[in-house]
């Protein structure tokens, strides 16, 4: 297995079935991730998007199928294969998952002095910087019950950019947010791809963030359990052949003949 992932195709998924006991959640997904593609993973309501996104960084095993990074698979890897590829994965949950107890400094610290075996202060230097790069300069000291919801986000991705990922996960950055919020993290994580060279996948539910940044995309359709499209999430809806990947990128027009799409 090589240290340095290939640069293109750096995700390749296939013929992916996901179950929980005997009930499939989705089968027979195939998709590529290309090296710096913003990827929306999207669907209806209880679709599998988050289960999808589990399986990808390795929280869960696929019943069927292949998850492949820069060639190498991921899903037949030994466990210390796996930590390897893992290390290049930075990953903000949808609760933004901080540690209350500790400062938004801290909290980004913690991960930079664990992995990256450094002194205390130095991984603090390296947390002020990442807070920076998330807008978030002058408030390291406070506690994440003392920020609002889109600031908590933007130090989940800090957090997860702590150690300069490869592939950053992101499950539904926008939930919760009001429209200039969200607008302003879309700026940020087309910011954080162009000055990291990240490829970044996210899970959301949000067609304006899908039509602002995702230049890639996989459609799952909860009625027939598997994919009904993968692309540019703008050519899926203009164009695709399939009825229902339109009816979920249309949904929501105001009637302007414009909006309006065969």
């Amino acid at each position: 297995m090589t240290d340095t992932l290939q640069p293109m195709n750096k995700i390749s998924v296939h013929g992916l079935t996901m179950n929980f006991g005997s009930f499939v959640v989705m089968k027979d997904l195939g998709f590529d991730i290309a090296e710096k593609d913003i990827f929306a993973i999207v669907g209806e309501s209880g679709c599998g998007k988050s289960t999808l996104l589990r399986h990808l960084i390795g929280l869960i095993e696929p019943a069927k199928g292949s998850i492949c990074y820069g060639g190498e698979s991921f899903t037949a890897a030994t466990e210390s294969e796996r930590m390897r590829f893992m290390g290049r994965f930075g990953v903000m949950y949808q609760s933004g998952a901080l540690w209350s107890s500790m400062t938004l400094a801290e909290n980004i610290a913690m991960p930079i002095e664990e992995m990256a075996g450094i002194t205390s202060r130095e991984a603090l230097d390296l947390a002020y910087y990442k807070l920076a790069l998330v807008g978030l300069s002058g408030f390291e000291n406070h506690y994440p019950s003392q920020i609002s919801g889109g600031m908590k986000k933007r130090a989940g991705i800090a957090r997860a950019i702590a150690l300069d990922p490869e592939i950053i996960f992101l499950d539904e950055p926008g939930a919760g947010l009001d429209p200039l919020s969200s607008q302003r993290l879309d700026e940020l994580i087309l910011k954080l791809r162009d000055t990291l060279g990240s490829t970044v996948v996210m899970v959301t539910h949000e067609l304006a963030s899908i039509f602002a940044i995702a230049n890639n995309s996989v459609f799952l359709d909860v009625h027939t359990r598997t994919q009904g499209a993968t692309g540019n999430p703008v050519w899926l809806r203009d164009h695709s052949e399939n009825e229902n990947v339109r009816l979920f990128y249309n949904r929501g027009k105001t009637g302007n003949p414009s909006d309006q799409h065969d």
